[in-house]
């Protein structure tokens, strides 16, 4: 029988908040709703999104999965509020606090979201900081259970630039004992505290960081890319392009990985840069599949913070 968990009123900044339990709990009860088997409702409940970024899949996503738990969510543009004529962020945190019962931030700088966290007394979430991107984690990793049923003798090779995706799927394949490797140019390498954090959960981990991008590759079971410029850093795309040139997921990239690897882009794709437009649609391809997984873990983890 199927027992519902709880995450209890904890904030979820980090993919290192979970414990490899909580994640392997959090993936069961989201293939529960995925699949029309469990239903729980939090009518009167309400989700405040701050999101400082621009926001497809994130938003909706999570509005959504807000909406299928019977609750509401209430968006709290930075445009057309008072967080973007300069409030401070713990008079925001506190007040908003008082209206909603869990909120997620979509911001630059990873420093504001542990602000919010400090001031508010309702569980806040990670929905993308320069250092992290762990809900984005939370439903790779869903795919990656759907697509090989256990996560035991895999290897998930990145390829691009060492940021905030690349960052949480470190700490999550620590917590779950999958090798990462990481192939990126010089000087663009993952955080070495992240690096540290995710060595520090499990001495066993298996993280390699190489600008070898066939090596890394190599026999792998899972390819994951992302873009090479992510937002806030226009000023650096021509020059990030040159550097990343040749940093793509294409057809003879993928002839290097095991023959049932499976592709994975967190969206939106530059088709043609970071992955070709073949590999994208081809059959092993989950991106699609990766992206509706979004809706359905975020589902179960608001579903663990309301409970």
């Amino acid at each position: 029988m199927f027992e519902f968990p709880k995450f209890g009123d904890r904030n979820f900044l980090s993919s290192a908040d979970l414990t490899s339990k909580e994640i392997y709990n959090l993936l069961a009860l989201a293939k529960q709703f995925k699949n029309k088997q469990f239903d729980i409702e939090f009518k009167k409940k309400v989700l405040g999104l701050v999101f400082d970024k621009p926001s497809t899949r994130t938003r909706v996503s999570f509005q959504v999965a807000m909406s299928r738990l019977g609750g509401s969510t209430i968006d709290l543009n930075p445009n057309i509020s008072q967080i973007g004529r300069g409030e401070p962020i713990k008079d925001t945190a506190r007040v908003l606090a008082r209206y909603c019962d869990v909120i997620a931030i979509r911001t630059f700088s990873h420093d504001d979201l542990v602000e919010y966290a400090k001031w508010s007394e309702k569980p806040i979430i990670n929905a993308l900081t320069d250092l992290e991107h762990p809900c984005q984690a939370l439903a790779d990793f869903l795919t990656i259970q759907e697509s090989f049923s256990s996560f035991e003798n895999l290897v998930l090779t990145f390829i691009g630039d060492g940021n905030n995706v690349a960052n949480s799927l470190i700490l999550c394949c620590s917590l779950l004992g999958i090798e990462i490797r990481v192939a990126c140019p010089k000087g663009y390498e993952p955080n070495e505290l992240i690096i540290k954090k995710a060595k520090e959960i499990n001495k066993k981990s298996i993280i390699k960081v190489t600008d070898d991008i066939y090596s890394a590759s190599s026999g792998s079971n899972i390819l994951y890319t992302d873009v090479w410029s992510s937002m806030g850093e226009e000023d650096e795309k021509l020059e990030k392009d040159k550097i990343f040139k040749g940093f793509t997921i294409d057809k003879k990239l993928l002839s290097y990985a095991n023959s049932n690897a499976i592709i994975l882009h967190c969206l939106p794709a530059y088709r043609g840069k970071e992955i070709t437009d073949e590999v994208i649609d081809c059959s092993n391809s989950k991106i699609f599949d990766q992206a509706e997984n979004r809706m359905h873990a975020q589902q179960a983890l608001l579903s663990m913070i309301l409970s």
